[in-house]
């Protein structure tokens, strides 16, 4: 399968920046975006360069993108998936295992697993944006891993998966857009503002395509 986009929200430490790249070296990942501050990240940059040697830097450290916002970590991505133990209404909640088989399936051009900050996690806000949820199956007396340790499970589960070739499905932009168009259909029709989650589970589900998109959108337009 396309190895992942991993995407950090508000990482805080600098130690699990290079655990985290040597983790995806291992594992052949190179794609990782970090949602943060310009302060923050130079910050754990320049943290790192003044206590640890420089034989210890990481090269994938310095191809760690910056961006502000979640949405720009992930707009070009056809799949979307968020790390945590919580459930949202309309998305589907995976394990580790059933995360590998579900993305291998669908086989996507470009996806992204988004992990929350050290201290607590995906923010409401920040599940929105995703797809799905995902979770690695744990004691309830120690249900969370360090974050390095979680990108380790995760990566490891999906290299032991078969791979089938990449399919170029609706980015994220197109399925906002879609989402909207279904908005304005339902507020055409006086349907109920809450439904709109619920008719587009099936359709994240599904994997569609740029053009697929396009029609359902014509669809919830009456174009």
């Amino acid at each position: 399968m396309t190895s992942p986009r991993i995407v950090l929200v508000r990482p805080r430490n600098a130690d699990n920046l290079v655990s985290i790249a040597r983790a995806m070296q291992m594992f052949g990942l190179t794609d990782w975006v970090s949602v943060s501050l310009e302060q923050y990240q130079v910050g754990m940059v320049e943290v790192l360069r003044q206590h640890r040697p420089a034989s210890d830097w990481h090269p994938l450290l310095d191809s760690l993108r910056r961006v502000d916002t979640l949405e720009e970590a992930i707009r070009d991505c056809s799949y979307v998936v968020g790390t945590t133990m919580r459930t949202l209404p309309g998305r589907a909640r995976l394990s580790t295992r059933e995360l590998a088989q579900v993305v291998a399936a669908r086989g996507d051009s470009t996806w992204a697993l988004v992990f929350g900050a050290e201290s607590n996690g995906l923010m409401n806000e920040d599940l929105e944006h995703c797809h799905a949820m995902s979770f690695i199956p744990s004691s309830d007396e120690q249900p969370s891993l360090n974050l390095s340790q979680a990108v380790v499970v995760y990566a490891h589960e999906l290299a032991s998966v078969k791979p089938r070739d990449p399919v170029v499905l609706a980015n994220d932009v197109e399925l906002r857009a879609l989402k909207a168009a279904l908005h304005e259909g339902l507020r055409a029709r006086m349907f109920p503002y809450a439904a709109a989650d619920e008719l587009m589970a099936p359709l994240l589900r599904a994997g569609l395509t740029s053009v697929e998109v396009a029609r359902w959108c014509s669809v919830w337009r009456g174009e």
